[in-house]
């Protein structure tokens, strides 16, 4: 599909998507500095009820979000948590004990229905219930207990970016807040997050060689595996290209069979223990001869085919993820414009998606 200027969003493809990705350090400057103290206060006041468990809800590039906080909830408050199917309550109807439990409901838009009635039977089912949206005034804030908002500004492009990394940083600092952590590691992302969006020509690059792929694969581990999930689906949503995303140990349990040398593998690869964790996976990628890209440390990207060399340094793994995500927006971006389509508009999409 070619663009012409008959596009509803811009003459110029990707122009909105690329502002938008570009606003992320101002967005994230944004939530350290104005919303973290209600974030905070927030926290505190969900964990004096105590929750003995949590349900996460959402869909799309929220999901993605969710499973971030699902490791972030088990992994620092020892939490067991679940990512709930929304039908079970919507379309069946169930109703089950829900007293103690925190749910927190992703949604950018806060507006579609069954995230809204999902939430509802929550508390009615008595839940202590949570809504983490870009928009106070939502449907889905009403009729929760309890609302973070991200901050994020108007989101005009299809894709989301800025949304998704500032959903990931409230969450972050709402689990450090039930921790009463202080969320200090989050404090230097802005600046960091600036420098990986300056790196666009790098990333031009690599979109170059994959301009013509027909299939991605994309695997990670730990706190990585939710930014491959959401690489898959800035990919699927903007260039069309069928990007299956694994956990590394999926990986190895079958999917690693149409691994080849023609369709490209990209491993995000966390510095910390989900980066130990998927060597394996790594070693044996290589003794296929796929065509290897890393997202992660120096010393990884050397012995890829190709990859982008992310400041992890010092950064500690469970806050990674926002950076992680950066450079495979990006990505995304500049494959969708070398296959002469437009991202901020990918056919058949609505930016509200009105699920039931």
């Amino acid at each position: 599909m070619t663009v012409t200027s008959s596009s509803p969003y811009s003459e110029q493809p990707g122009r909105i998507m690329s502002r938008e990705m570009s606003e992320q350090p101002e967005v994230l400057r944004r939530l350290l500095d104005t919303g973290a103290p209600k974030i905070r206060e927030t926290a505190g006041q969900v964990a004096a009820k105590r929750p003995r468990f949590v349900l996460l809800t959402a869909r799309g590039t929220s999901d993605n979000a969710a499973l971030y906080a699902k490791y972030l909830l088990e992994v620092r408050l020892g939490l067991p948590c679940g990512l709930t199917s929304m039908s079970t309550t919507t379309a069946y109807g169930a109703r089950p004990d829900l007293r103690d439990v925190l749910v927190i409901t992703v949604s950018q838009s806060g507006g579609s229905p069954d995230l809204v009635a999902s939430t509802q039977a929550a508390r009615e089912a008595g839940a202590i219930t949570l809504a983490v949206t870009n928009n106070p005034d939502s449907p889905l804030a009403a009729v929760s207990e309890h609302h973070l908002d991200i901050l994020a500004g108007p989101e005009k492009a299809l894709p989301a970016t800025k949304t998704y990394t500032a959903s990931l940083l409230a969450l972050y600092l709402f689990i450090e807040g039930l921790r009463d952590g202080d969320g200090a590691a989050a404090h230097p992302l802005p600046d960091l997050a600036a420098d990986l969006l300056a790196r666009q020509q790098e990333v031009r690059t690599l979109a170059a060689r994959y301009r013509f792929a027909e299939r991605m694969v994309i695997t990670s581990r730990g706190y990585g595996y939710p930014t491959a999930k959401e690489a898959a689906l800035k990919l699927m949503e903007t260039s069309y290209i069928p990007a299956l995303a694994y956990s590394g140990a999926d990986l190895l349990h079958g999917p690693l069979a149409m691994v080849d040398n023609i369709s490209p593998v990209i491993a995000v690869v966390p510095e910390g223990r989900g980066g130990d964790a998927l060597q394996p996976v790594l070693d044996r990628l290589r003794g296929r001869g796929a065509d290897l890209v890393v997202i992660g440390p120096k010393a990884q990207v050397e012995q890829a085919s190709a990859g982008f060399v992310l400041p992890t340094e010092g950064v500690p793994e469970e806050v990674q993820p926002i950076l992680e995500i950066i450079p495979l927006q990006l990505l995304a971006h500049e494959v969708t414009i070398a296959r002469g389509q437009d991202p901020d508009a990918p056919r058949a999409l609505a930016k509200v998606t009105e699920t039931r």
